[in-house]
């Protein structure tokens, strides 16, 4: 019997502002509110933990900040 399986986008039409740049979990589709918990790691970067709550699949972020001048 072969199997089907259907991919669906998480990207919604008009994302919020602020959802946009939330992550789903790459295991069920679910998206994600908060990060467990984060750390300032070095050179500015800052890493996220992130773990789903309906899955319990777990995984980690690291963005790295802008530098601002000031004139």
């Amino acid at each position: 019997m072969p199997a089907v399986a259907e991919v669906l986008s998480t990207v919604a039409s008009n994302p919020d502002p602020r959802g946009s740049d939330l992550p789903t979990c790459p295991v069920c589709a679910d998206s994600m509110v908060a990060a467990e918990a984060s750390a300032y790691l070095h050179d500015n970067v800052i890493s996220y933990l992130w773990t789903c709550d309906t899955c319990g699949y777990g995984f980690v972020t690291k963005h790295a900040l802008k530098r601002f001048a000031c004139n």
